[in-house]
């Protein structure tokens, strides 16, 4: 009984084996993507640190292109001797990225243009270069990792320099969904 049990199972699972094989991992074009990720640091005694969440919604232009909104906000809380602050700050921008390959990691490159605002920062405009790696575990669900490069300025005559001078590196870890 336990012969017939096994092989009924194997054929099975073999027969499943050209659905599985053909079912694709990512998005289609005109699905949309949410995925919220985080961040966060302190110092060794914990005295001081910070943390941040980032969520996104994205619509696919193509498979291989999604357009959205992106919110972040973060909060620090800073101790030393002389100092003791609290600092929440927020950015809100629109992003574009164009994503390679069709398999499980799916590299990307982009760009992002929005605002920064709080407690911590000068209120400002700014624009960004970004990669980083999708790599879906699941058909539509996805682990996310990003580098941002963020450049701020206060108004187009500003933004030559501010590449070079007053830039920011931004990393997120997070979780994404396709639907």
């Amino acid at each position: 009984m336990n012969k017939v049990n096994t092989a009924v199972i194997t054929l099975c699972l073999l027969g499943a084996l050209p659905m599985a094989a053909s079912a694709q991992n990512g998005p289609d074009q005109g699905d949309r993507e949410f995925s919220l990720s985080g961040t966060g640091s302190s110092d060794q005694s914990f005295d001081s640190g910070s943390f941040g969440v980032t969520g996104d919604l994205g619509w696919y232009l193509r498979d291989n292109m999604v357009v959205g909104v992106r919110q972040s906000i973060s909060y620090a809380s800073i101790q030393g001797e002389s100092i003791k602050d609290d600092f929440w700050n927020g950015s809100t921008r629109g992003y574009m990225n164009h994503q390679f390959l069709n398999g499980s990691a799916r590299p990307f490159v982009g760009a992002s243009l929005g605002g920064i605002y709080g407690d911590g920062v000068k209120d400002s405009a700014f624009a960004g270069l970004e990669t980083g790696l999708k790599y879906y575990v699941l058909p539509k669900t996805y682990f996310l990792g990003r580098v941002e490069y963020q450049f701020f300025f206060n108004s187009t005559n500003d933004a030559t320099d501010a590449f070079q001078d007053d830039g920011a590196w931004a990393y997120t870890v997070g979780l994404g969904y396709n639907f």
